[in-house]
Protein backbone atom coordinates (compact mmCIF):
# COMPACT_ATOMS: atom_id res chain seq x y z
CA UNK A 1 0.00 0.00 0.00
CA UNK A 2 1.10 3.28 -0.97
CA UNK A 3 0.64 6.88 0.79
CA UNK A 4 0.91 10.01 -1.30
CA UNK A 5 -0.79 13.65 -1.43
CA UNK A 6 -4.01 14.63 -3.18
CA UNK A 7 -4.35 17.04 -5.74
CA UNK A 8 -5.57 19.47 -2.87
CA UNK A 9 -1.83 19.17 -1.48
CA UNK A 10 -3.72 18.21 1.87
CA UNK A 11 -5.14 15.12 2.32
CA UNK A 12 -3.34 11.76 2.08
CA UNK A 13 -3.76 9.05 -0.88
CA UNK A 14 -3.94 6.02 0.00
CA UNK A 15 -3.31 3.25 -3.09
CA UNK A 16 -4.15 -0.53 -2.65
CA UNK A 17 -2.52 -2.83 -5.11
CA UNK A 18 -2.29 -0.52 -7.90
CA UNK A 19 -2.18 -3.94 -10.03
CA UNK A 20 -6.31 -4.34 -9.16
CA UNK A 21 -9.46 -3.35 -10.56
CA UNK A 22 -10.19 -1.13 -7.47
CA UNK A 23 -14.22 -1.02 -6.65
CA UNK A 24 -15.60 1.00 -3.47
CA UNK A 25 -18.72 1.21 -1.90
CA UNK A 26 -19.68 3.83 0.02
CA UNK A 27 -22.48 3.08 2.63
CA UNK A 28 -22.87 -0.42 4.15
CA UNK A 29 -26.80 -0.30 4.62
CA UNK A 30 -29.38 -3.33 3.24
CA UNK A 31 -28.28 -3.12 -0.42
CA UNK A 32 -24.21 -1.62 0.11
CA UNK A 33 -23.26 -4.45 2.29
CA UNK A 34 -25.07 -7.02 0.57
CA UNK A 35 -23.25 -5.70 -2.77
CA UNK A 36 -19.89 -5.63 -1.08
CA UNK A 37 -19.96 -9.00 0.64
CA UNK A 38 -21.25 -10.65 -3.05
CA UNK A 39 -18.18 -8.76 -4.81
CA UNK A 40 -16.18 -9.90 -2.14
CA UNK A 41 -16.87 -13.32 -2.54
CA UNK A 42 -16.47 -13.25 -6.37
CA UNK A 43 -14.04 -11.20 -6.98
CA UNK A 44 -12.06 -10.05 -3.75
CA UNK A 45 -10.13 -12.78 -2.68
CA UNK A 46 -8.18 -16.08 -4.71
CA UNK A 47 -9.60 -19.39 -4.60
CA UNK A 48 -8.33 -22.51 -5.92
CA UNK A 49 -10.12 -22.46 -9.44
CA UNK A 50 -10.40 -17.90 -9.65
CA UNK A 51 -7.82 -15.35 -8.93
CA UNK A 52 -8.43 -12.54 -7.25
CA UNK A 53 -9.58 -9.96 -9.77
CA UNK A 54 -10.52 -6.14 -7.62
CA UNK A 55 -9.69 -4.66 -4.30
CA UNK A 56 -13.38 -4.01 -2.82
CA UNK A 57 -13.40 -1.17 -0.09
CA UNK A 58 -16.91 -0.55 1.98
CA UNK A 59 -16.80 3.15 3.47
CA UNK A 60 -18.95 3.60 6.33
CA UNK A 61 -19.43 6.07 8.72
CA UNK A 62 -20.57 3.36 11.21
CA UNK A 63 -18.86 0.39 12.66
CA UNK A 64 -21.80 -2.02 12.14
CA UNK A 65 -24.90 -2.77 10.23
CA UNK A 66 -28.48 -2.91 11.26
CA UNK A 67 -31.34 -3.85 8.98
CA UNK A 68 -32.55 -0.65 8.25
CA UNK A 69 -36.04 -1.89 8.79
CA UNK A 70 -35.84 -2.91 11.88
CA UNK A 71 -35.23 0.39 13.42
CA UNK A 72 -38.32 1.08 15.21
CA UNK A 73 -38.01 -2.29 16.98
CA UNK A 74 -34.43 -0.59 18.49
CA UNK A 75 -36.69 2.45 19.33
CA UNK A 76 -39.09 0.67 21.05
CA UNK A 77 -37.05 -1.46 22.79
CA UNK A 78 -38.25 -5.15 21.57
CA UNK A 79 -34.64 -5.60 20.04
CA UNK A 80 -31.42 -6.25 21.45
CA UNK A 81 -28.89 -4.26 18.79
CA UNK A 82 -26.36 -6.86 19.82
CA UNK A 83 -27.98 -9.64 18.37
CA UNK A 84 -28.29 -8.51 15.41
CA UNK A 85 -25.57 -5.92 14.27
CA UNK A 86 -23.03 -6.64 11.68
CA UNK A 87 -19.55 -5.60 12.37
CA UNK A 88 -18.24 -4.37 8.92
CA UNK A 89 -14.39 -5.33 9.88
CA UNK A 90 -15.35 -9.11 11.02
CA UNK A 91 -17.87 -9.54 7.58
CA UNK A 92 -15.02 -7.62 5.39
CA UNK A 93 -12.64 -10.34 6.45
CA UNK A 94 -15.09 -13.32 5.86
CA UNK A 95 -15.86 -12.07 2.93
CA UNK A 96 -13.27 -10.72 0.88
CA UNK A 97 -13.34 -6.90 1.29
CA UNK A 98 -11.97 -4.60 2.80
CA UNK A 99 -13.67 -1.72 5.17
CA UNK A 100 -12.39 1.70 5.57
CA UNK A 101 -13.86 3.82 8.35
CA UNK A 102 -14.97 7.26 7.98
CA UNK A 103 -17.26 9.39 5.78
CA UNK A 104 -17.54 10.66 2.19
CA UNK A 105 -17.55 14.43 1.79
CA UNK A 106 -16.30 14.73 -1.46
CA UNK A 107 -15.66 13.14 -4.83
CA UNK A 108 -12.69 14.18 -7.58
CA UNK A 109 -14.12 12.41 -10.61
CA UNK A 110 -11.42 13.81 -12.88
CA UNK A 111 -8.48 11.99 -10.65
CA UNK A 112 -11.59 9.79 -9.49
CA UNK A 113 -10.96 9.77 -5.75
CA UNK A 114 -13.30 9.48 -2.99
CA UNK A 115 -12.92 11.99 -0.07
CA UNK A 116 -13.16 10.71 3.36
CA UNK A 117 -13.55 13.04 6.38
CA UNK A 118 -11.27 12.77 9.48
CA UNK A 119 -12.52 11.32 12.35
CA UNK A 120 -12.37 11.85 16.33
CA UNK A 121 -13.46 9.78 19.40
CA UNK A 122 -15.72 11.05 22.48
CA UNK A 123 -12.69 12.39 23.51
CA UNK A 124 -11.80 14.50 20.58
CA UNK A 125 -8.95 12.32 19.42
CA UNK A 126 -8.28 11.22 15.96
CA UNK A 127 -9.02 7.87 14.43
CA UNK A 128 -8.62 8.52 11.31
CA UNK A 129 -7.31 11.57 9.35
CA UNK A 130 -8.52 13.22 6.21
CA UNK A 131 -7.80 11.32 3.13
CA UNK A 132 -8.46 9.73 -0.31
CA UNK A 133 -9.10 6.86 -1.60
CA UNK A 134 -9.07 5.69 -5.42
CA UNK A 135 -11.40 4.05 -7.69
CA UNK A 136 -12.14 2.73 -10.86
CA UNK A 137 -15.38 1.83 -10.64
CA UNK A 138 -17.32 3.70 -7.52
CA UNK A 139 -21.07 2.71 -5.83
CA UNK A 140 -22.90 5.04 -3.40
CA UNK A 141 -25.31 3.56 -1.47
CA UNK A 142 -25.57 6.06 1.40
CA UNK A 143 -29.58 5.73 1.74
CA UNK A 144 -31.59 8.18 2.83
CA UNK A 145 -32.44 10.92 5.76
CA UNK A 146 -35.68 12.39 7.16
CA UNK A 147 -37.08 15.10 5.47
CA UNK A 148 -38.25 17.54 7.67
CA UNK A 149 -40.00 20.01 4.77
CA UNK A 150 -38.49 22.85 6.80
CA UNK A 151 -41.45 22.79 9.49
CA UNK A 152 -40.42 24.94 12.56
CA UNK A 153 -39.15 23.15 15.31
CA UNK A 154 -38.72 20.06 14.01
CA UNK A 155 -34.89 20.00 14.36
CA UNK A 156 -34.28 21.40 17.98
CA UNK A 157 -37.68 19.00 19.59
CA UNK A 158 -38.63 16.12 17.85
CA UNK A 159 -36.30 12.61 17.13
CA UNK A 160 -35.83 10.99 13.99
CA UNK A 161 -34.77 7.28 13.32
CA UNK A 162 -32.29 7.15 10.23
CA UNK A 163 -29.61 5.16 12.54
CA UNK A 164 -30.07 2.81 15.45
CA UNK A 165 -27.79 5.52 17.31
CA UNK A 166 -31.11 7.79 16.66
CA UNK A 167 -33.10 5.08 17.70
CA UNK A 168 -31.28 3.94 20.91
CA UNK A 169 -31.37 7.56 21.94
CA UNK A 170 -35.31 7.65 21.68
CA UNK A 171 -35.27 4.35 23.29
CA UNK A 172 -33.36 5.79 26.49
CA UNK A 173 -35.35 9.08 26.72
CA UNK A 174 -38.96 6.68 27.02
CA UNK A 175 -37.43 4.68 29.80
CA UNK A 176 -35.85 7.44 31.59
CA UNK A 177 -39.37 9.51 31.09
CA UNK A 178 -40.87 6.51 32.58
CA UNK A 179 -38.39 5.98 35.43
CA UNK A 180 -39.18 9.99 36.10
CA UNK A 181 -42.57 9.83 36.23
CA UNK A 182 -42.66 6.73 38.66
CA UNK A 183 -40.13 8.59 41.10
CA UNK A 184 -41.37 12.12 41.28
CA UNK A 185 -43.13 13.47 44.18
CA UNK A 186 -45.69 15.22 41.63
CA UNK A 187 -48.64 13.68 40.23
CA UNK A 188 -47.65 12.32 36.72
CA UNK A 189 -48.70 15.65 33.79
CA UNK A 190 -51.41 15.00 31.29
CA UNK A 191 -48.92 14.86 28.48
CA UNK A 192 -45.95 13.46 30.54
CA UNK A 193 -45.87 10.10 28.83
CA UNK A 194 -47.71 10.99 25.93
CA UNK A 195 -45.25 10.26 22.43
CA UNK A 196 -46.67 11.61 18.99
CA UNK A 197 -45.06 10.22 16.02
CA UNK A 198 -45.23 12.32 12.47
CA UNK A 199 -45.53 10.80 9.75
CA UNK A 200 -47.86 7.21 8.97
CA UNK A 201 -45.95 5.83 6.71
CA UNK A 202 -44.56 1.90 7.31
CA UNK A 203 -42.05 3.26 9.91
CA UNK A 204 -44.42 5.29 12.06
CA UNK A 205 -46.85 3.03 11.99
CA UNK A 206 -45.24 0.34 12.77
CA UNK A 207 -43.53 2.07 16.03
CA UNK A 208 -47.14 3.24 17.16
CA UNK A 209 -47.97 -0.43 17.15
CA UNK A 210 -44.33 -1.34 19.03
CA UNK A 211 -44.74 1.08 21.74
CA UNK A 212 -47.79 0.09 22.71
CA UNK A 213 -46.51 -3.47 23.90
CA UNK A 214 -43.15 -2.43 25.29
CA UNK A 215 -44.01 0.71 26.71
CA UNK A 216 -46.69 -1.96 28.94
CA UNK A 217 -43.54 -4.23 29.55
CA UNK A 218 -41.59 -1.27 31.11
CA UNK A 219 -44.25 -0.29 32.83
CA UNK A 220 -44.86 -4.01 34.39
CA UNK A 221 -41.25 -4.84 35.29
CA UNK A 222 -42.10 -2.37 39.01
CA UNK A 223 -43.44 1.00 37.39
CA UNK A 224 -45.65 0.75 39.75
CA UNK A 225 -47.48 4.26 39.86
CA UNK A 226 -47.58 4.57 36.35
CA UNK A 227 -51.19 3.86 34.54
CA UNK A 228 -50.39 2.43 30.96
CA UNK A 229 -54.18 2.87 30.09
CA UNK A 230 -54.05 6.65 32.07
CA UNK A 231 -51.12 7.23 31.42
CA UNK A 232 -49.48 6.62 28.18
CA UNK A 233 -50.59 7.99 24.96
CA UNK A 234 -49.83 7.44 21.36
CA UNK A 235 -50.81 9.40 18.89
CA UNK A 236 -50.13 8.87 14.99
CA UNK A 237 -50.14 12.46 12.96
CA UNK A 238 -50.94 12.44 8.79
CA UNK A 239 -50.97 14.98 6.07
CA UNK A 240 -52.82 12.30 3.91
CA UNK A 241 -56.29 11.17 4.05
CA UNK A 242 -55.37 7.47 5.14
CA UNK A 243 -52.32 5.77 6.82
CA UNK A 244 -50.05 3.91 5.24
CA UNK A 245 -51.05 5.50 1.65
CA UNK A 246 -48.73 3.62 -0.15
CA UNK A 247 -50.87 0.07 0.17
CA UNK A 248 -54.25 -0.20 -0.93
CA UNK A 249 -57.29 1.75 1.06
CA UNK A 250 -58.20 -1.83 2.35
CA UNK A 251 -54.85 -2.44 4.09
CA UNK A 252 -54.64 1.07 5.18
CA UNK A 253 -58.43 0.91 7.17
CA UNK A 254 -57.14 -3.12 8.42
CA UNK A 255 -54.35 -1.47 10.22
CA UNK A 256 -56.18 1.70 11.59
CA UNK A 257 -58.51 -0.34 13.20
CA UNK A 258 -55.81 -2.39 14.78
CA UNK A 259 -54.60 0.81 16.07
CA UNK A 260 -57.45 2.25 17.52
CA UNK A 261 -58.38 -0.89 19.35
CA UNK A 262 -54.95 -0.43 20.91
CA UNK A 263 -55.99 3.12 21.73
CA UNK A 264 -53.51 4.41 19.68
CA UNK A 265 -54.95 8.24 18.63
CA UNK A 266 -55.08 8.04 15.05
CA UNK A 267 -55.00 11.26 13.19
CA UNK A 268 -55.44 11.75 9.21
CA UNK A 269 -55.72 15.06 7.11
CA UNK A 270 -53.46 16.85 9.79
CA UNK A 271 -50.52 18.70 8.86
CA UNK A 272 -48.21 19.37 11.42
CA UNK A 273 -47.05 23.45 11.77
CA UNK A 274 -44.58 23.53 14.61
CA UNK A 275 -43.25 21.30 16.48
CA UNK A 276 -42.14 22.67 20.10
CA UNK A 277 -40.94 21.24 23.35
CA UNK A 278 -43.94 20.57 24.91
CA UNK A 279 -46.13 19.28 21.87
CA UNK A 280 -47.34 19.30 18.34
CA UNK A 281 -49.17 22.45 16.27
CA UNK A 282 -51.40 21.25 13.40
CA UNK A 283 -52.47 23.08 10.91
CA UNK A 284 -56.39 23.02 12.15
CA UNK A 285 -55.15 24.97 15.49
CA UNK A 286 -55.43 21.61 17.53
CA UNK A 287 -52.06 21.30 19.46
CA UNK A 288 -51.16 17.51 21.04
CA UNK A 289 -49.42 17.74 24.02
CA UNK A 290 -46.00 15.44 24.12
CA UNK A 291 -42.93 15.48 25.54
CA UNK A 292 -41.46 12.92 22.79
CA UNK A 293 -42.19 13.56 19.33
CA UNK A 294 -41.01 11.23 16.63
CA UNK A 295 -40.40 12.94 12.82
CA UNK A 296 -41.05 9.93 10.29
CA UNK A 297 -42.36 11.52 7.73
CA UNK A 298 -41.20 11.74 4.31
CA UNK A 299 -37.57 11.02 2.97
CA UNK A 300 -34.46 12.83 1.12
CA UNK A 301 -31.16 12.10 0.06
CA UNK A 302 -28.13 12.87 2.68
CA UNK A 303 -26.68 16.56 2.29
CA UNK A 304 -23.32 15.36 0.57
CA UNK A 305 -24.82 14.00 -2.60
CA UNK A 306 -25.30 18.02 -2.89
CA UNK A 307 -21.23 18.01 -3.35
CA UNK A 308 -19.99 15.05 -5.64
CA UNK A 309 -18.47 16.96 -8.39
CA UNK A 310 -21.49 17.88 -10.03
CA UNK A 311 -23.73 14.53 -9.91
CA UNK A 312 -26.89 15.56 -11.36
CA UNK A 313 -29.38 15.42 -8.09
CA UNK A 314 -33.30 15.51 -7.88
CA UNK A 315 -35.22 17.70 -6.14
CA UNK A 316 -35.29 15.14 -3.20
CA UNK A 317 -31.51 15.13 -3.26
CA UNK A 318 -30.85 11.87 -4.62
CA UNK A 319 -28.33 10.75 -7.34
CA UNK A 320 -30.69 10.89 -10.49
CA UNK A 321 -29.32 7.14 -12.41
CA UNK A 322 -30.01 6.05 -15.53
CA UNK A 323 -31.62 2.64 -16.00
CA UNK A 324 -28.23 0.48 -15.63
CA UNK A 325 -27.56 2.36 -12.76
CA UNK A 326 -25.33 4.06 -13.38
CA UNK A 327 -25.03 8.16 -12.69
CA UNK A 328 -26.48 10.00 -15.52
CA UNK A 329 -22.78 12.02 -15.45
CA UNK A 330 -20.59 9.64 -14.99
CA UNK A 331 -20.33 5.93 -16.16
CA UNK A 332 -17.61 4.86 -13.68
CA UNK A 333 -20.00 6.00 -10.99
CA UNK A 334 -23.14 3.96 -9.51
CA UNK A 335 -25.73 5.02 -7.38
CA UNK A 336 -28.53 2.36 -5.62
CA UNK A 337 -31.09 2.08 -2.75
CA UNK A 338 -32.79 4.90 -0.80
CA UNK A 339 -29.69 7.47 -2.38
CA UNK A 340 -30.86 6.52 -6.10
CA UNK A 341 -33.38 8.36 -8.35
CA UNK A 342 -34.61 6.18 -10.76
CA UNK A 343 -38.02 6.23 -13.18
CA UNK A 344 -38.52 3.10 -14.82
CA UNK A 345 -39.94 3.15 -18.78
CA UNK A 346 -43.60 3.45 -18.71
CA UNK A 347 -43.70 5.16 -15.09
CA UNK A 348 -43.90 8.19 -13.88
CA UNK A 349 -42.77 8.40 -10.43
CA UNK A 350 -39.41 6.67 -9.27
CA UNK A 351 -38.83 3.49 -7.45
CA UNK A 352 -39.74 4.24 -3.74
CA UNK A 353 -37.33 4.05 -1.31
CA UNK A 354 -37.53 0.59 0.05
CA UNK A 355 -35.54 -2.99 1.21
CA UNK A 356 -36.31 -4.95 -1.60
CA UNK A 357 -35.39 -2.17 -4.03
CA UNK A 358 -32.10 -2.08 -2.47
CA UNK A 359 -31.80 -5.81 -2.23
CA UNK A 360 -33.06 -5.76 -6.33
CA UNK A 361 -30.41 -3.41 -7.31
CA UNK A 362 -27.32 -5.10 -5.00
CA UNK A 363 -28.25 -8.18 -7.13
CA UNK A 364 -28.04 -6.94 -10.31
CA UNK A 365 -24.75 -4.46 -9.91
CA UNK A 366 -23.17 -7.86 -8.68
CA UNK A 367 -23.65 -9.31 -12.73
CA UNK A 368 -23.16 -5.81 -13.94
CA UNK A 369 -20.14 -5.19 -12.14
CA UNK A 370 -18.45 -8.32 -13.35
CA UNK A 371 -19.79 -8.13 -17.10
CA UNK A 372 -18.25 -4.50 -16.83
CA UNK A 373 -14.80 -6.09 -15.61
CA UNK A 374 -15.03 -8.47 -18.50
CA UNK A 375 -15.78 -5.73 -21.25
CA UNK A 376 -19.12 -6.70 -21.53
CA UNK A 377 -22.05 -4.55 -22.16
CA UNK A 378 -24.30 -3.36 -18.99
CA UNK A 379 -27.68 -4.37 -18.91
CA UNK A 380 -30.99 -2.37 -17.89
CA UNK A 381 -32.20 -2.81 -14.44
CA UNK A 382 -35.85 -4.14 -13.90
CA UNK A 383 -37.78 -4.06 -10.89
CA UNK A 384 -40.20 -5.79 -9.33
CA UNK A 385 -42.33 -4.93 -7.00
CA UNK A 386 -43.45 -7.52 -4.20
CA UNK A 387 -45.89 -5.45 -2.22
CA UNK A 388 -45.41 -4.38 0.97
CA UNK A 389 -45.98 -5.47 4.77
CA UNK A 390 -46.36 -3.92 7.83
CA UNK A 391 -46.21 -5.43 10.82
CA UNK A 392 -47.84 -4.12 14.35
CA UNK A 393 -45.50 -5.76 16.41
CA UNK A 394 -46.92 -9.34 18.07
CA UNK A 395 -50.79 -7.52 17.69
CA UNK A 396 -50.86 -8.53 13.93
CA UNK A 397 -49.35 -7.85 10.36
CA UNK A 398 -50.95 -6.74 7.32
CA UNK A 399 -50.03 -6.02 3.76
CA UNK A 400 -50.17 -6.97 -0.02
CA UNK A 401 -48.59 -9.33 -2.48
CA UNK A 402 -48.16 -8.20 -5.85
CA UNK A 403 -48.05 -10.59 -8.41
CA UNK A 404 -47.02 -12.66 -6.28
CA UNK A 405 -48.03 -16.82 -7.11
CA UNK A 406 -51.36 -15.60 -9.17
CA UNK A 407 -50.73 -12.90 -10.87
CA UNK A 408 -52.65 -10.64 -8.99
CA UNK A 409 -52.55 -8.43 -5.97
CA UNK A 410 -53.21 -10.61 -2.54
CA UNK A 411 -53.87 -9.04 0.63
CA UNK A 412 -53.14 -10.86 3.55
CA UNK A 413 -53.12 -10.64 7.54
CA UNK A 414 -51.97 -12.35 10.76
CA UNK A 415 -49.79 -14.93 11.18
CA UNK A 416 -49.22 -15.91 6.88
CA UNK A 417 -48.11 -12.07 6.66
CA UNK A 418 -45.91 -12.17 9.81
CA UNK A 419 -44.70 -14.92 8.50
CA UNK A 420 -43.78 -13.13 4.99
CA UNK A 421 -42.50 -10.29 7.12
CA UNK A 422 -39.98 -11.89 9.03
CA UNK A 423 -38.62 -13.56 5.67
CA UNK A 424 -37.74 -10.27 4.44
CA UNK A 425 -35.30 -10.27 7.24
CA UNK A 426 -33.60 -13.66 6.76
CA UNK A 427 -33.38 -13.07 3.04
CA UNK A 428 -31.37 -10.05 3.81
CA UNK A 429 -29.24 -11.92 6.68
CA UNK A 430 -28.39 -15.15 4.39
CA UNK A 431 -27.40 -12.83 1.49
CA UNK A 432 -24.72 -11.52 4.14
CA UNK A 433 -23.70 -14.88 5.67
CA UNK A 434 -25.38 -18.13 4.18
CA UNK A 435 -27.92 -20.69 5.16
CA UNK A 436 -26.21 -21.95 7.96
CA UNK A 437 -25.63 -19.52 9.95
CA UNK A 438 -28.62 -18.02 9.61
CA UNK A 439 -30.37 -21.10 10.92
CA UNK A 440 -28.18 -21.20 13.71
CA UNK A 441 -28.34 -17.40 14.60
CA UNK A 442 -32.19 -17.86 14.67
CA UNK A 443 -31.84 -21.06 16.62
CA UNK A 444 -29.35 -19.07 18.98
CA UNK A 445 -31.60 -16.30 19.61
CA UNK A 446 -35.23 -17.91 19.79
CA UNK A 447 -33.32 -19.94 22.44
CA UNK A 448 -32.10 -16.87 24.48
CA UNK A 449 -35.16 -15.28 24.01
CA UNK A 450 -36.89 -17.06 26.58
CA UNK A 451 -34.58 -16.48 29.36
CA UNK A 452 -34.36 -12.37 29.07
CA UNK A 453 -36.81 -9.91 29.40
CA UNK A 454 -39.01 -8.86 25.65
CA UNK A 455 -38.12 -5.52 26.36
CA UNK A 456 -35.17 -3.31 27.30
CA UNK A 457 -34.75 -1.51 29.94
CA UNK A 458 -31.41 -0.13 29.99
Amino acid sequence: MVADVSASGSAPLVIPRPDLHHIIVVGGGAGGLELATALGDKLGRDTWFRKKRAAITLVDRSRTHIWKPLLHEIAAGSMDVDRHEVEYMAQGHWHGFKYRYGEMIGLDRAKKLVHLARTVDEDGREVTPDRWLPYDTLVIAVGSVSNDFGVTGVKQHALMLDTPEQAERFNRRLINACVRANTQATPIRPEQLHVSIIGAGATGTELSAELHGTARGVVAFGLDKINPEKDIKITLIEAADRIVPALPPRISQATKDILTNLNVDVRTNARVTEVTDTGVKLASGDFIPSELVVWAAGVKGPDVLKNLDGLEISRSTQLVVKQTLETTLDPDIFAMGDCAYLVPPGETLPIAPRAQAAHQEASHLVKQIVARLNGQPLKPFKYRDFGSLVSLGHYSTVGSLMGFVTGRNMLIEGFVAKLMYRSLYKMHETALHGYWKVALDSVSRLLTRRTEPHVKLH
